[in-house]
């Protein structure tokens, strides 16, 4: 993939890459193919759940479920790992899925998940919306994070579905490679910090102190790949200087390129 012009735009820019290192590589090659420095700067891992009963359970009654409903990559893996685990048939009364995002069903259709609906808004939002009246009377099963936000699973029951909600996978904090990236970051030493989820931002807050990271963004942009991560910096009372139209990493390069070529309309899109 290239970037119109992004080469000349992008070089030389530091840009903090916060992703699980796993999950970071196409971004990072991305950005380094358009000229930019890369700083793997993870704040964020992921580890499947402690207790895996409910999950368990869930999967041996997968075949009581209308629709699997997938909110992340994340979801995707440790809930397919943990059912070939258990050696639970895919197919076993075979529900429909449905992902958040491209990215999302992507990740799916490679574990070869039959992905019948993708919601358009990648948000939690923009799922149950985009299902609307498909889960009415239907019963979900929902694996997400253990730091998952209730409103997807309460739009859902307002819809009359009949939702299970299990924790599939875990946030925690990462090891030394981050922290030293982190340092960097501290002293203003990158361009951009890139945050793909709300907890990296949280992270990131409960590292540096609001006060300094509402310093910090005096000479750092913030860049949130995908809108409710914009919200939960804006929340904080923070602005976001970078939202790509789309949270990929085509469509993040395109949206970085722009903010520093001076595009309008781009810095707090």
């Amino acid at each position: 993939m290239t970037v119109p012009k992004s080469s000349a735009v992008l070089a030389g820019r530091r840009i903090a890459v916060t992703r699980a290192p796993e999950q970071a590589g196409e971004l990072a090659r991305l950005l380094e193919e358009n000229g930019a420095v890369v700083l793997l700067c993870p704040l964020v891992a992921f580890e499947r759940a402690a207790d895996s009963a409910p999950l368990d359970a869930a999967l041996r009654r997968l075949g009581e479920f209308d629709w699997l409903l997938f909110t992340s990559q994340n979801a995707v893996r440790f809930f397919e790992e943990r059912r070939r685990e258990l050696e639970i048939p895919r197919q076993w009364g075979n529900p429909r899925v449905a992902a958040v995002g491209p990215a999302t069903a992507k990740a799916a259709r490679e574990l070869g998940y039959d992905v019948a609906f993708t919601a358009e808004e990648a948000t939690g939002r923009g799922l149950a919306a985009g299902l609307g009246e498909e889960v009415t009377g239907r019963s979900v099963l929902l694996p997400r994070s253990d730091h998952a936000r209730p409103d997807l699973p309460q739009m859902l029951s307002a819809a009359g579905a009949r939702v299970t909600d299990v924790v599939s996978y875990c946030v925690v904090p990462t090891g030394q490679q981050g922290q030293n990236a982190l340092h960097e970051v501290q002293a203003g030493a990158v361009d951009v910090v890139a945050l793909a989820s709300p907890s990296a931002f949280e992270r990131l807050a409960e590292q540096l102190g609001m006060e300094a990271l509402r310093e910090l963004t005096r000479r750092v942009a913030l860049a949130a790949i995908g809108p409710v991560t914009a919200a939960a910096i804006r929340q904080a009372g923070l602005p976001v200087a970078i939202v790509p139209s789309k949270p990929s990493a085509e469509s993040f390069v395109e949206a970085l390129a722009a903010h520093f070529a001076g595009a309008p309309g781009v810095a707090g899109k």
